[in-house]
């Protein structure tokens, strides 16, 4: 390795890490609740400063490269080590602290938000402090009780429960005046697409097309911002119904298709599992619980495919 005398981003090596381990950079965001597209950048700025190839990149794999290879081992062995020490040192009671939740931008907006008031009614003696990031987080050092993560669920070291799975159903402003009858007739209008331009392209082939076209259009990495340019006209989203719902239900946008499909993804409750008992936590989780199952969570629409 070339000689370093600035510090390595400890951000940057967590990313390597993650994505060394699980062979995926759609994992590793998952893992850190961050997007694809920041693992990405993390990690590319990790090469740049090393000077190294960690990943050789196929299409939408990863795999580790002989220098990524030696450099996992220690550097993923020097994480679990942090985590475990971390996990052993004493925190502050619950009860002496805020609550501190951390999620998605597009989530809170949509989801979180608007339903927390009914949260802090029921719980005036707990403060809530709600954080939104696309960096990565790391619970324990940061000192949040709760992540809000939309993943695959696998969260090394930490305790999560299911608590949505959101369907990605295709949504236009009225203004965009879409005829659509099928599944193909979304070809025929701008499709805009999330960071990775895969969603269209898999909702496409779940209905037997494959189509070049599917992958086109602009793209963004953050949800909230891919529902924003669908209310504003500039094409068809294919969107979670649970980031949707508020602009569906205020007429904003409409479901140009009743052909959902169920997201690979859920909505996770993330927290450390020694913490995970304490009054404030529990009582927030069984509030999104709740909220999720019963009359003011999310419209669950038709059946899914």
């Amino acid at each position: 390795m070339t000689c370093m005398t600035r510090p390595i981003s400890m951000t940057a090596l967590r990313a390597f890490a993650e994505a060394g381990r699980s062979g995926s950079m759609k994992q590793a965001a998952a893992a850190l609740g961050v997007t694809p597209g920041a693992v990405s950048q993390q990690i590319k700025q990790l090469e740049d400063r090393l000077g190294l190839t960690l990943f050789e990149r196929h299409n939408r794999e990863i795999r580790l490269t002989r220098d990524g290879q030696r450099l996992l081992q220690p550097v993923d062995g020097a994480f679990r080590q942090i985590d475990a020490v971390l996990a052993s040192v004493d925190r502050a009671p619950a009860s002496a602290r805020a609550l501190t939740v951390t999620t998605c931008a597009s989530f809170a907006a949509n989801w979180l938000v608007p339903r927390l008031g009914r949260f802090n009614a029921a719980h005036p003696e707990i403060e809530v402090r709600i954080e939104t990031s696309a960096r990565l987080t790391d619970l324990r050092r940061e000192g949040i009780d709760i992540a809000l993560r939309h993943g695959l669920g696998d969260y090394p070291g930490l305790a999560s429960a299911k608590f949505i799975t959101p369907r990605l159903i295709p949504v236009a402003s009225p203004a965009l005046r879409a005829t659509i009858a099928q599944a193909r007739d979304c070809l025929d209008y701008p499709l805009l697409q999330d960071g990775d331009r895969i969603d269209w392209d898999m909702w496409f082939r779940a209905q037997g097309i494959e189509d070049a076209r599917a992958r086109r259009g602009a793209s963004f990495e953050d949800g909230y911002l891919l529902v924003r340019a669908a209310v504003a006209g500039q094409g068809i989203a294919l969107v979670g119904n649970v980031e949707a719902g508020d602009d569906l239900a205020a007429g904003r946008l409409v479901q140009v298709l009743d052909l959902p499909w169920p997201s690979r993804f859920a909505y996770y409750f993330v927290t450390p599992p020694e913490t995970a008992g304490d009054r404030k936590i529990t009582a927030f989780r069984d509030w999104i619980m709740a909220e999720a199952e019963g009359p003011a969570g999310f419209t669950p629409g038709p059946p899914t495919l």
